[in-house]
């Protein structure tokens, strides 16, 4: 989406923003000349879906890397639980695990 459409639209200062992308925070705030009073994370969705799920299937990951963001407000149990409620054996479990690799490897430049 990056140079196709303003990613950035809407965000306000002190915001969060979560994105996936396969470099180091500083890279991309840099590149999308993004405010230092912004909350940036970044992790590899990509890597971790294709490692985990097998496809580039990357919302379970960035779903990680955003309650790791928002921790003070979303537990990553409650997610988990709801993740295993809606899908049930393997995929659970495999979403389970993207989201959890997601929420470790997520790196903020704070």
């Amino acid at each position: 989406l990056i140079g196709t459409v303003d990613v950035l639209h809407g965000l306000k200062n002190n915001g969060i923003f979560v994105i996936n992308f396969r470099g180091k925070p500083e890279d991309i705030r840099s590149k999308l000349n993004i405010s230092k009073d912004v909350k940036l994370f970044t992790v590899d969705a990509k890597r971790i879906a294709l490692d985990i799920l097998g496809a580039p299937i990357y919302n379970t990951p960035m779903l990680g890397a955003t309650v790791k963001a928002l921790k003070d407000y979303i537990k990553l149990k409650s997610v988990i639980e709801v993740t295993l409620n809606r899908f049930k054996g393997s995929t659970g479990i495999k979403n389970v695990e993207a989201i959890k690799r997601a929420y470790e490897e997520v790196v903020s430049d704070e």
